[in-house]
């Protein structure tokens, strides 16, 4: 293995790592050394991670090892190092959720879907990645481990829920990274850190045990790269028999990504017709962005899907999840938790039944109304959010005329309603180098053509292999 090699390991994106492993040009140990290196070098400014084992890192690291050294590694991820969230539950591990009331000397006995899923193709579990508490809101904060820095401006917010998935990738401390996603959790980091998300199609990626937001909750992908992603989905969307949502997945989301988008008919909507005031630096860059697509074969046509903001109907689905997460705690408990949870909790507590189903009726309506408008398009796309990352701590930015965080992400929420598969793909810079994101919406069950969509603008526009300047090269980084 050369030293240039060495220098860069914890850069590697996913495929390169694996490709290297079975040319034996790369060892599954010197991967995670990599990556544990990094997060020791860069974590204490950024914390990404709540939980880290090197003990546990570097024993399935050698285990991985020795199947490529035998001829036995066959997993779509033996090797590769994965970030997981802290909300995944994962055999040896506690399921923190950013939260003070869970016993952090209890790990589970079981593994959820995903983590399950990762475990048979034989990834390294490099640790569990910071969450806000329960992963209720956009930013990544909690009264456990406070707040997660931007990878690009460690004193602003990394979005959230899954922020510390996306500061991780971003960083190098590893390439592949577990997301949940119930409002924008993973298209929210991914649009402020400046790396790609995919929200699948609702049901696609199994969840057990079920989300307290379970008709808004999905679970997907956070890397670098789309082609990371369309192999991370390969692995995430296998049956369960815990979550028998859907048929077992057929689509070999890699082998589909090649094709590009020549002739796709690409609706372009610049605020959904909701109204929503777009930061100029953000909408330029979507709009250069929308110019690219068109550039690659694309038809695109500015238009609006025509419907009304939902986010009423969003409130009450997704804060009474929150109640319903905290059904069984107590007012004594309460106090321990963030103050916001506690607040959307107790007023959804006060929502009738018909309230509820009020809210499933408007969610209905906009399933119904998103398939007939992609009768007429193939993609629908978007900014991901109208503003780039503010201050970490903050629930919304300061000066910000609304308490809750739904009211800055608008262009997310919409297709957690909806359930079809959304993606938040790098397209650019604002001139303090805050990145800005695309949002590549699709029909439900057309995972594959967002993501061939999203591979194709960023063949065209690739900022993947940037990084941020405050880095400064560790020593020890990458090195056996």
């Amino acid at each position: 293995m050369s030293n240039e090699m060495a220098s860069d390991i914890a850069d590697l994106t996913a495929l390169q790592m694996r490709d290297a492993f079975a040319a034996g040009e790369l060892s599954p140990v010197e991967a995670a050394e990599a990556c544990l290196a990094r997060i020791r070098a860069l974590d204490d400014r950024i914390h990404a991670y709540s939980q880290v084992n090197e003990e546990i890192t570097l024993a399935e690291a050698r285990a991985a090892e020795t199947r490529y050294r035998e001829g036995r590694a066959d997993g779509l991820v033996d090797g590769v190092p994965v970030a997981v969230k802290d909300i995944f539950m994962a055999e040896g591990w506690p399921n923190l959720k950013g939260s003070r009331l869970i016993d952090p000397n209890n790990p589970c006995d079981v593994d959820s879907p995903a983590v399950a899923a990762l475990r048979r193709h034989g990834m390294v579990t490099v640790g569990r990645t910071t969450t806000p508490e329960f992963g209720w809101k956009g930013v990544t904060d909690s009264p456990l481990e406070g707040p997660t820095g931007n990878p690009w401006a460690p004193e602003l917010t990394a979005g959230g829920s899954s922020g510390g998935s996306a500061s991780a990738v971003v960083l190098g401390m590893g390439p592949l990274a577990l997301g949940t996603d119930a409002g924008g959790s993973i298209r929210i980091p991914a649009a402020f850190s400046g790396l790609f998300g995919h929200k699948p199609t609702h049901g696609l990626c199994p969840m057990w045990p079920p989300s307290a937001f379970w008709p808004l909750a999905h679970v997907g992908p956070m890397t670098k790269t789309v082609a990371d992603s369309a192999l991370l989905m390969n692995v995430l969307a296998e049956p369960d028999p815990r979550d028998p949502s859907l048929p077992g997945n057929r689509t070999d989301f890699l082998a589909e990504l090649e094709g590009g988008i020549e002739g796709l008919r690409i609706a372009y909507s610049p605020s959904l017709g909701f109204g929503t005031e777009v930061d100029p630096e953000i909408a330029a860059a979507v709009a250069d962005a929308v110019r690219r697509l068109a550039d690659l074969g694309a038809r695109v046509e500015e238009v609006d899907p025509g419907l009304d903001d939902p986010r009423a109907a969003f409130d009450i689905l997704f804060y009474g999840g929150a109640a319903n997460a905290m059904r069984e705690i107590g007012a004594a408990d309460r106090e321990r938790m963030d103050p916001g949870l506690a607040a959307v909790a107790a007023w959804a507590e006060k929502l009738s039944l018909l309230d509820y189903q009020g809210a499933m009726n408007v969610r209905a309506s906009w399933i119904e109304a998103m398939s007939l408008f992609h009768e007429r398009y193939d993609l629908l796309v978007t900014p991901t959010l109208p503003i780039p990352a503010f201050r970490k701590g903050l629930e919304v930015p300061e000066d910000w005329p609304h308490e809750r965080w739904p009211t800055w992400t608008p262009f997310t929420y919409p297709f957690n309603m909806t359930g079809q598969p959304a993606a938040s793909v790098p397209c650019g810079f604002t001139a303090a180098g805050l990145p800005a994101g695309l949002q590549i919406v699709g029909p439900r069950h057309a995972d594959a053509l967002v993501l061939r969509a999203a591979h194709a603008y960023q063949q065209a526009h690739d900022l993947s292999g940037l990084r941020p300047d405050w880095i400064e090269e560790s020593p020890t980084e990458g090195s056996k």
